[in-house]
């Protein structure tokens, strides 16, 4: 009956989290602001290229914002304002994943229609994001060279959920012996086709792909019929 019930409640917070998150997409979608949740484990650089991407899309021109979701602390919220953008940080006390509620309400505070993009920085973790709909157009998830080329096996939800697969901090490759085969196999063997980027903010590699990518994939959401 326990198991039951935890089962019951789950799927409760599922289907409401699912409304308000497609009440945001048509809030997103009016306003032309297209939204980008970045996934990953903690530490796989989320923040460092964001930072990289807020700063060298508002030199080009676009009209960008943030939400930043951390268990604790301002400290990446203050790192990412350095780019001149609006950013927020959203503190979860201990929640594993950011919620449809809890964007809807940050962002009110934002004239949407003044925005090209909205990132969003989800907390750390593989798991509890991957189940969540946050209105979000673009869902990109971060693997990094440090971490193993089997992240996605071992964690296929999130992968499978994803839109795009970022293997970053790329830098570092030959000294972590990271094979780069392995890892797009192991993508593409629980996500069959998926785009791969490698990237590295540090050094900026692969940054023109991405900013490339990010640009492509709103012009074709702002054409879609």
């Amino acid at each position: 009956m326990t198991q039951t019930r935890i089962v019951e409640v789950r799927a409760g917070v599922l289907k409401k989290n699912d409304e308000l998150a497609r009440g945001l997409r048509t809030r997103f979608e009016s306003a032309g602001a297209f939204v980008v949740n970045l996934v990953s484990s903690p530490g796989a650089g989320k923040t460092q290229l964001l930072e990289r991407t807020l700063g060298e899309l508002a030199a080009a021109g676009h009209r960008c914002a943030a939400l930043v979701g951390d268990l604790e602390t301002d400290n990446d919220a203050r790192r990412l304002a350095r780019s001149g953008v609006p950013v927020q940080q959203i503190n979860t006390h201990g929640r594993c994943h950011l919620e449809a509620d809890v964007i809807g309400e940050f962002v009110g505070a934002w004239d949407l229609a003044n925005l090209d993009y909205l990132f969003i920085e989800n907390v750390g973790n593989l798991v509890c994001p991957a189940s969540y709909d946050l209105g979000e157009a673009l869902r990109v998830a971060l693997l990094s060279v440090t971490e193993g080329e089997d992240k996605p096996q071992k964690y296929p939800t999130m992968f499978n959920s994803a839109d795009v697969a970022l293997i970053t901090k790329i830098d570092l490759a030959e000294a972590c012996e990271f094979d780069r085969s392995a890892a797009h196999g192991a993508i593409h063997e629980v996500r069959p086709g998926m785009t791969i980027l490698e990237v590295s903010a540090r050094r900026g590699t692969g940054m023109s792909a991405w900013l490339d990518l990010l640009v492509a994939r709103r012009d074709a959401w702002r054409n879609r019929s």
